[in-house]
């Protein structure tokens, strides 16, 4: 990553002003800036300013995250940093905060398309963006030596790039851990009760089984992206105060179980104009219900929901327009063998987990036990030909 200066990305903001401001959150804000290249070039990007002591943990988090993660097209690129330091010797001011500086998404997130876009995306659009996020998770998890588990995979932290790609961002809460092999006396009761950080996420995509650090692993992200792809077939928010339940999962589990799959789909587009279509979208809320299964065991590794949501782009004749080069290709395969492997070595045994992260106090920390969730255990094989 490049090293800049505090005062160039200052300047390159405008002074951080309020008309370069294109997100704010509860840990910092994000701006729009222009960094001067060789001559008279100059390249749009994001900065990422933490607004207190807190927030400025998060971002270093971020930072030592992001580092470490794959180079993947589908999660957010680092351009370079400004690191933490103290006021120039002639000053007297506060010490300055280390800065993010990252691509830029003139798009807006994936929730802003689906809420507030007077045009809703079209059926095809909508898998393609599931298949970008998925594929982007898909390389965290199969992260060597260390599986990076992302804790808020949400709608909002899916950015759309001019390249019309989806990519994953906001790794504040993300953290890597170990996994290994455990014997006997590990897979006692308790025993891992105590590792890791405490549970943290945002209320609606939070997987409810994930209530004790211990419970950390893959399926707590596989759970938050079922519940974006319900969100992506629906167009419904995630959590809305005016409806019963207010629950995405309590609302759509349930319908997709009993087989009233077509009432799950978003009324605003026409239904899926033909045979193969409806199939396709009904695969994906299958492969959806799986993802936030009560059951952990029962989620499907991501390498499995990339081949899934593949076959369903591909069986209805929708050509994803960004299915990459061969060096793509390749670490795709190489990333599905390795979540392969990893899955056999360990099949039901709980995730033994050694993380670098602790809580966040500024999201909702308010958990459900799993008995929460509406009962729908036969979702598995549910839904497997047509929309009904």
């Amino acid at each position: 990553m490049k090293e800049f200066s505090y005062e160039e990305v200052e300047a390159a903001t405008g002074g951080f002003a309020a008309k370069n401001l294109v997100g704010k959150g509860s840990h910092g804000s994000v701006y729009r800036a222009r960094l001067r290249g060789g001559g008279r070039m100059s390249v749009v990007v994001a900065v990422k300013r933490p607004s207190h002591a807190q927030g400025e943990a998060k971002l270093a988090n971020e930072i030592a995250v992001l580092s470490a993660a794959p180079r993947h097209p589908g999660v957010i690129g680092i351009v370079g940093v400004s690191s933490s330091s103290p006021p120039p010797p002639a000053s007297s001011g506060p010490r300055l905060p280390p800065l993010l500086v990252m691509e830029f998404m003139p798009n807006g997130s994936l929730h802003d398309l689906l809420h507030r876009s007077p045009r809703p995306p079209p059926w095809p659009r909508r898998v393609e963006i599931a298949l970008d996020v998925a594929r982007a998770v898909q390389a965290l998890h199969a992260a060597a030596p260390r599986v990076i588990i992302h804790r808020d995979v949400k709608s909002a932290n899916v950015l759309l790039g001019r390249d019309g790609r989806a990519r994953l961002a906001d790794f504040s809460l993300a953290v890597s851990v170990r996994e290994e092999e455990e014997d006997d006396e590990d897979d006692e009761e308790g025993s891992s009760a105590s590792a890791g950080p405490a549970p943290a996420g945002t209320i609606g995509y939070l997987d409810p089984c994930y209530t004790e650090p211990g419970r950390l692993g893959p399926a707590s992200d596989v759970f938050s992206f079922g519940v974006v792809l319900l969100e992506l077939v629906s167009g419904r928010k995630v959590m809305d105060v005016n409806s019963c339940p207010s629950s995405i999962v309590s609302w759509a589990a349930p319908l997709i179980g009993a087989g009233r799959a077509r009432e799950v789909l978003d009324a605003r587009v026409a239904a899926p104009p033909t045979a193969r279509a409806d199939r396709a979208v009904a695969r994906v809320l299958s492969l959806a219900a799986r993802c936030v299964s009560e059951t952990v065991e029962r989620r499907p590794a991501m390498d499995e929901v990339v081949s899934e949501l593949r076959g369903a782009l591909e069986s209805a004749g929708w050509r994803h327009g960004n299915s990459g080069g061969v060096v793509e290709r390749v670490c795709r395969r190489v990333a599905s063998w390795g979540q392969r492997v990893r899955r056999r070595s360990k099949r039901v045994r709980a995730t033994k987990v050694e993380c670098t992260e602790h809580s966040d106090s500024g999201v909702a920390t308010g958990l459900s036990s799993c008995a929460a969730l509406p009962s729908h255990r036969n979702n598995k094989g549910t839904m497997s030909g047509a929309l009904k």
